[in-house]
């Protein structure tokens, strides 16, 4: 038997009622239902990892408001795509009829890019519906985002993945006749989906596809699952789990912090980076505490230079416990943000004729250098003023 629809689009939900996660967002009286019941939908941002719904719920907002539905990449589509579908939506206006734009990846779009969409939000020619796995914040433009409204979707629980598994194991049997799997399989591909519904359902065809009998055993979905960590070199999961690596060295729980490098060492994380961040750490946490540490990080970075993965994981877990066990101290990281903040407030302060530099004639006539004490012949010269007057009571350390 031909089967010409992946499992993932035909049990797409298409109403809010199979919906049935994201509560936050589309439960009574949440913000989404809401603008669904008054049938007033602004342009919006979803902002969740892979898996989770956001493109569902797109397609579910354009049905229920009778909207045209506009699917776009913003990998792939082109300026001279939305210009087209604008001129529908001009259209439609003159029939009261609304059209939805949803802009998968955004994030893949330069600010440019973005920039030309910003008319068609400002003036509702098209409801814009963006969708992103990373952070807003750091990749849509602040025009946007101020005139959007921004959704976050959370992750899924294996719980749900597995119930909606169960409520709709009987359309996935009748598409397959001659298949059988127990609720102990269905959960652990609930389990392997990694919080993606899609995973997990692609994971159960593929078990389909490749399975010898009509009964899916553990062997069959362990075979069709690609095992992968979760983790994105260029996204937020990459500064939340390298802020978790140096808050776990800082608490002293170097067990915790080993965890989170292994990581981001699987998931293809460059290992010098991670000892880069270390390096930063014995200076900013440690110094001047234990003057090892420093020196440690250092040859640790070398050596990671010289011997590479995957042997060079160790050297990072020995840095680690060392980092974690050693005294702390933070009196480097204080002096650069005082100093800092001193800079920043009187900028160019002139520096005290006794410890300017005078090598020409001129420049002495004029009292560059004068009065300066030169320590090897006066010991007192550690007390001269080498501070700008508006500074020179300050005290760092």
């Amino acid at each position: 038997m031909l089967i010409l629809e992946p499992i993932p689009s035909f049990l797409r939900p298409e109403t809010l009622e199979d919906f049935v996660w994201q509560e936050h967002l589309v439960g009574d009286g949440k913000a989404i239902r809401i603008f669904l019941e008054n049938a007033k939908i602004p342009s919006m941002i979803f902002w969740g990892p892979p898996g989770v719904g956001k493109t569902t719920l797109a397609l579910i907002i354009s049905k229920q408001i009778d909207a045209d539905f506009y699917k776009m990449s913003g990998v792939t589509s082109k300026k001279d795509d939305l210009k087209k579908i604008i001129e529908q939506a001009k259209i439609n206006l003159q029939y009261w009829k609304q059209t939805i734009v949803f802009l998968d990846e955004i994030h893949r779009r330069n600010k440019a890019q973005q920039d030309t969409l910003l008319p068609y939000v400002e003036n509702w020619t098209v409801i814009l519906i963006w969708a992103t796995t990373e952070n807003p914040s750091f990749t849509i433009n602040n025009a946007l985002l101020s005139r959007s409204r921004v959704f976050v979707f959370e992750k899924l629980e294996h719980k749900q993945i597995l119930l909606f598994l169960k409520k709709n194991l009987k359309k996935i049997q009748d598409k397959y006749s001659d298949i059988n799997i127990s609720d102990e399989n269905l959960e652990l591909i609930s389990k392997l989906g990694n919080w993606d519904l899609r995973n997990s359902l692609n994971i159960l065809e593929s078990a389909i596809l490749i399975r010898k009998k009509w009964e899916i055993t553990d062997q069959d979905i362990l075979k069709a699952w690609q095992k992968a960590v979760y983790f994105d070199r260029d996204g937020e999961e990459h500064y939340n789990i390298i802020s978790a690596v140096h808050k776990c060295l800082r608490d002293g729980d170097g067990n915790a912090a080993c965890y989170w490098i292994q990581r981001m060492l699987a998931g293809g994380e460059d290992p010098l980076y991670i000892a880069r961040r270390m390096l930063r750490f014995a200076s900013e946490d440690i110094w001047p505490a234990d003057n090892n540490a420093l020196l440690l990080a250092n040859q640790v970075y070398d050596a990671i230079a010289k011997i590479w993965m995957p042997e060079c994981d160790v050297f990072l877990f020995q840095l680690a416990m060392y980092l974690a066990k050693a005294k702390k101290d933070n009196s480097a990281y204080r002096v650069a943000i005082q100093t800092r903040a001193d800079v920043q407030k009187y900028w160019n302060l002139p520096v005290p004729m006794n410890i300017r530099n005078a090598p020409t004639k001129l420049m002495k006539e004029i009292w560059y250098g004068k009065w300066y004490k030169y320590f090897h012949d006066d010991m007192s010269a550690q007390d001269q003023q080498h501070f700008p007057d508006e500074l020179k009571w300050r005290k760092y350390f």
